[in-house]
């Protein structure tokens, strides 16, 4: 026995009813077109965003590694500095040996604030990293580098230019470097305390850094390799500079 299914008249083509079912699978066609459109767009913001936000982070834990590198050295020179003082107190026939030496130890300490000063005054940058407590570790790691080099480096420094230090071992033996090595040990712990909360709280680990800061170096050297020769610069303006004068001549 054959059965034949039809059509119920209701869903016929021309019926209302038909005409309401072509309505509803049309517009949940759209609806569902509509919200792949937006969802895909959504996905494709929020990876850039975290891209940004990742790129922004690893520059400014670069650039806290970077100084802590550079305090770490500081911190060093002034321990070494009172060595040497101990071996003049000592005998302080050895004077004019340790005078080049401890003046090594008194290098200044300079930083390149520029992450600093783009990360600190870019709301933008801060909107996209999002993270109040990462902000708020920076800025003391800004601030506590900003007070090792005025208060430890650059008043170290400037004390030993207004005593003349080096003007004989009396005054070199009598230099304070305890007061300063004691401040850099208190600060450099601090720092070092916030730099390692900073790497925690941004789930950034010392492999991580290591590959960014060297791709920032391939970068450089990248770059440096694309640049003009210096050299063949300064032999363009020689040679330009030779043709004035031979000019010049044929006025006598």
């Amino acid at each position: 026995m054959n059965i034949k299914l039809h059509t119920p008249k209701s869903l016929k083509s021309g019926s209302g009813m038909a005409s309401l079912k072509q309505f509803v699978l049309s517009l949940f066609a759209t609806t569902v077109s509509i919200a792949l459109t937006f969802g895909t767009a959504a996905i494709i913001d929020y990876n850039k965003k975290q891209k940004e936000k990742r790129e922004i982070v690893m520059m400014v834990m670069y650039d806290m590694n970077n100084s802590l590198e550079q305090v770490e050295r500081s911190d060093s020179m002034i321990r070494e500095a009172m060595h040497l003082q101990l071996k003049l107190a000592q005998d302080t026939m050895t004077f004019d040996s340790l005078k080049p030496k401890l003046g090594f130890q008194m290098q200044r300490t300079d930083y390149t604030e520029t992450t600093e000063r783009i990360f600190s005054s870019s709301i933008e940058s801060i909107n996209t990293v999002g993270n109040a407590l990462f902000i708020e570790n920076a800025a003391n790691f800004y601030q506590l580098r900003n007070e090792y080099k005025e208060q430890v480096r650059d008043s170290m420094i400037n004390e030993a230019i207004r005593r003349d230090i080096f003007s004989s071992a009396k005054v070199m033996v009598d230099f304070d470097f305890f007061i300063y090595a004691f401040i850099s040990t208190y600060v450099l712990k601090e720092m070092r305390k916030v730099f390692a909360e900073s790497q925690q709280m941004m789930d950034v680990s010392d492999e991580q850094l290591e590959a960014y800061r060297k791709q920032r170096e391939q970068l450089k050297a990248c770059v440096s390799n694309k640049a003009y020769d210096n050299d063949s610069l300064i032999k363009n303006l020689y040679q330009l500079q030779d043709q004035i004068k031979a000019a010049k001549e044929k006025w006598k």
